[in-house]
């Protein structure tokens, strides 16, 4: 077996493992991405709803008393109780606590963020296997894509 067909078949080995993982996490982030929703419509607050604490502290200095001047708002809770207790079960895990609402959407939001970062790397893992096989287009004469698919998928049986 020449080197450069092994070299091959080990790219495109690590090529439909990556795929695999990048579906894998995409199903992990529209999970996540449709509990904060909910937790935004339990809210009643979304993205771009809830003023940002420059504009809120603006508003507050023209009636300026005995307030604190500087009022943080969380842009989920919004005015919703942020002590609420709400239920949450942990990624791969099947336990469910009850937890403040305003810890959720915190542990949700950092958990995207971590599934959107993981996402794009292995978009461009992919893309780098992908273009590695296609610059080794010599062997496209001799292997067809589909024969050098079922030789990564191939596995013994056993007797």
């Amino acid at each position: 077996i020449p080197k450069s067909l092994i070299e091959v078949e080990n790219e495109a080995e690590n090529l439909l493992l990556a795929r695999h993982q990048l579906v894998e996490t995409d199903r992990l982030r529209n999970g996540n991405r449709e509990a904060l929703t909910a937790l935004r419509k339990r809210a009643r607050t979304t993205k771009t709803s809830v003023p940002l604490p420059f504009e809120s502290i603006m508003k507050e200095i023209e009636g300026l008393g005995s307030r604190p001047l500087v009022k943080e708002v969380c842009a989920t809770c919004g005015n919703h109780d942020s002590k609420e207790n709400t239920w949450m079960m942990f990624p791969g895990t099947d336990v469910f606590a009850r937890i403040p609402f305003h810890a959720v959407h915190t542990i949700l939001d950092k958990d995207q963020a971590q599934l959107d970062y993981e996402s794009k790397k292995l978009q461009s893992y992919v893309k780098e296997k992908s273009f590695f096989i296609s610059e080794k287009g010599v062997l496209a004469d001799k292997i067809s894509p589909g024969v050098l698919r079922s030789m990564v998928t191939l596995t013994d049986k056993p007797k």
